[in-house]
């Protein structure tokens, strides 16, 4: 990897293009800023450093002085990551602050503020997270070991079309309002981030714990979100968007324990989970048909709708076989499924539940509330 300019492309195994967190780019711009509020020119390109080592460099998109405040900003590039803030202008505006202030962080236009308890940030705060305030404190400490003098700035952050951009997000949910995060813990985007999901379920776990809720529902889709959402009457701050990732839920869960626990899976889905799979992703697994005929033939199908069963092109398919030939195919599967959820959750105590929905949202099955051992 060359770190002498941001453009570099930075590949990984599949070949695609990595790109910059808004944190990165935060930081970039509160830098170029500081060292212009102190004396100098804006430096550009600007660089700044990773946590994990490195020093990629910057063009800055936008520099203005003036009125004893400095204003740098970066366009963000996500790499080729579907980025809700890719080609958005990140930018930082610093003015020095009283002696003995430390270093303070406000929320500019597109940042929103922490309105809940449980995130990593305080209520009240902007939404700027820990590695991002560290990666800028880091920075301007730099820039005042050049200069002299004390680490005493305000650094407002804001994004370009933020509040905007943040209805596409988790961040309403969250009590995140007016605006996004600056997220980060790299400083490095990887395309298509199995981490960064996984982050967004304990974020969405921690914020229902600190509200006090007793009843979560990890759904792997649109559909069954809502459907479990209208089944249980559960608030918005109850419903984790868990996609494939029971596995990344359930293992926080267990530490991190909730009375009960929803997983709501569409049909396709709950059959991975029956079959044992913690990773719903068709790249984990596929759909067994061989698994499906013999819950079949267990539920009293015929030999020769078990012979349909097991040449179907889609678990779906298997639904509409079921509905049509009389057998029970969703309590068995949903059984199965909170086998596989339990021993995940082995040793919490936790109440859990397995539904299985339709793709119309119609409830196929539930396994019911059984505490896990």
């Amino acid at each position: 990897m060359n770190d002498d300019a941001a453009s570099t492309k930075i590949k990984n195994n599949s070949d695609l293009r990595r790109g910059w967190t808004t944190g990165t780019c935060a930081t970039a711009a509160a830098k170029a800023a500081a060292t212009a509020l102190l004396g100098d020119d804006f430096p550009d390109p600007v660089d700044v450093l990773l946590p994990g080592g490195g020093r990629p460099a910057f063009a800055l998109a936008r520099a203005e002085l003036g009125d004893g405040a400095a204003l740098a900003g970066v366009v963000k590039d996500a790499g080729d990551d579907p980025d809700v803030t890719h080609g958005a202008l990140v930018w930082a505006r610093v003015t020095r602050g009283a002696s003995g202030s430390g270093l303070v962080f406000r929320a500019g236009e597109g940042v929103g503020t922490v309105t809940r308890p449980g995130l990593p940030i305080a209520v009240g705060e902007p939404a700027i997270n820990p590695v991002p305030r560290a990666m800028i404190r880091t920075a301007l400490e730099e820039v005042v070991a050049a200069h002299g003098g004390a680490l005493d700035f305000v650094v407002e952050v804001g994004i370009e079309h933020g509040r905007k951009l943040a209805e596409k997000t988790l961040n309403p949910r969250l009590g995140i309002l007016g605006g996004l995060s600056v997220l980060g813990t790299t400083g490095i985007v990887i395309p298509f981030s199995c981490s960064a999901w996984i982050h967004s379920i304990h974020r969405g776990i921690d914020v229902a714990r600190a509200m006090g809720l007793d009843h979560v529902a990890g759904s792997t889709g649109n559909t069954s979100e809502k459907a479990v959402q209208a089944l249980h009457d559960l608030p918005d701050q109850a419903l984790i968007e868990m996609g494939d990732f029971v596995g990344g839920m359930l293992k926080y869960v267990r530490t991190h324990p909730v009375a009960r626990v929803t997983l709501a899976c569409g049909i396709a889905k709950a059959v991975k989970l029956a079959q044992g799979l913690a990773d719903l992703h068709s790249k984990r697994g596929s759909v067994d048909h061989d698994f499906l005929a013999r819950v079949a033939a267990e539920a009293g199908a015929s030999e020769a709708v078990v012979a349909r069963v097991r040449g179907a092109n889609s678990a779906l398919e298997v639904l509409q076989i079921a509905r049509a030939e009389g057998f029970d195919l969703g309590t068995p599967i949903a059984a199965a499924g909170w086998r596989t959820g339990a021993a995940l959750l082995a040793g919490s105590g936790v109440d859990l539940e397995v539904a299985v929905f339709d793709r119309a949202g119609g409830l196929v099955a539930s396994s019911g509330f059984h505490a896990v051992g």
